[in-house]
């Protein structure tokens, strides 16, 4: 076993992209590459449990440097390896100490994309992880705890027809009306999906990222053939746009932006269609809309499109199902630290608010 990895090695690399990809628990954000989008305010750390030269865990940490030469150890949607063997928790668990030890970490976070059941969150307090204190109310954490996603593993004519009614026909509308979804884009059609961003962030209360963030994705992820732009126009006018991730047989629509013009002619579900159908392209069985707002697992299909947040009737129209995911959970290992960053520094923060 070993606590690095050397992603310097175009073979180690592809060896570490391989082995998340063919998780089913496996994301983009535990890709190398992820951590080339991050810096430079997070630094990538890639820790790696091997037994007979396999690879049999792994962890993309993102070390985020704190005051005094401390710092903070985030392991995105992982550690990745086979959950129905808990000794090789223990391994990763053992070389993640390792790193934490030589950065001088007061914690580590992790956030596997595992279903919320006492099965794992057993193991990770027999291992002594608890609840991050930082999960956000309002989707669970840094990541969202609860997410919408849809089986795309029958040819699309059969994932259509399970496709809420008013769905289908927006869909089709938006081809009668003329609607244009480009996904052929270039990195300067960036600066049109990011004034739509802009215009959707004021819209919608949210402080979005600065066009240099989405260039960056542009040159790691999209030149590697990891993400796609796409752009919805009428009439030479673009109205929507989105960027999806896609890592094996997984699709995540990851960012959306939308204009507050034309907004009868439904350029969302045009444009979801068009991901839909480039993710089966790649190959993919599952489309992930990402997050909704917290809600108990088990949802019902009728209670998704009878709820109050548009977002999730969105979703929910595609047919998609809501999974929750067992969320964050923190390695303290400053007890003084730890109380600090996430206790003392939020009370702070609101006190001089």
């Amino acid at each position: 076993m070993k606590s690095t990895f050397n992603i310097d090695n175009p073979e180690q690399h592809a060896r570490w992209n391989d082995f998340v990809a063919a998780s089913p628990h496996g994301d983009v954000l535990q890709t190398l590459e992820w951590g080339e989008v991050k810096k430079p305010d997070w630094q990538p750390l890639p820790v790696a449990a091997e037994e007979n030269g396999q690879l049999v865990a792994t962890a993309l940490v993102l070390k985020r440097a704190l005051p005094g030469g401390k710092c903070l150890f985030y392991v995105p949607r992982g550690p990745i390896l086979d959950w129905s063997n808990p000794r090789l928790f223990g391994l990763i668990k053992e070389q993640l100490l390792l790193a934490a030890k030589e950065h001088g970490a007061i914690y580590i976070k992790i956030d596997p994309a595992l279903p919320d059941k006492s099965t794992f969150s057993d193991l990770f307090r027999r291992n002594g992880f608890i609840p991050s204190p930082e999960a956000r109310a309002s989707f669970g954490g840094t990541q969202p705890r609860c997410v919408m996603k849809l089986d795309i593993s029958a040819p699309l004519d059969g994932v259509m027809a399970n496709f809420h009614s008013k769905w289908r026909y927006n869909i089709r509308l938006g081809a009668r009306k003329g609607l244009v979804v480009k996904d052929d884009c270039t990195r300067n059609d960036l600066k049109i999906f990011h004034a739509i961003y802009d215009e959707t962030a004021k819209r919608d209360g949210f402080i979005g990222y600065p066009l240099r963030y989405f260039e960056t994705q542009w040159d790691v992820l999209v030149e590697r053939g990891m993400a796609k732009l796409f752009l919805v126009y009428h009439e030479d006018q673009p109205l929507s746009g989105a960027i999806s991730f896609v890592l094996g047989k997984q699709c995540w629509y990851v960012f959306g932006a939308s204009s507050n013009e034309k907004r009868n002619l439904m350029p969302n579900h045009s444009m979801q269609w068009a991901m839909i159908n480039w993710a089966k392209e790649c190959g993919c069985d599952t489309y992930d809309f990402r997050g909704v707002h917290d809600m108990p697992e088990g949802t019902s299909s009728e209670d998704l499109m009878s709820s109050e947040d548009g977002l999730v009737r969105f979703k929910a129209g595609f047919g998609a199902e809501l999974i929750r995911y067992c969320g964050e959970w923190d390695l303290p290992l400053s007890k003084p630290g730890y109380w600090a960053w996430t206790t003392l520094r939020p009370a702070l923060r609101k006190l001089r608010r």
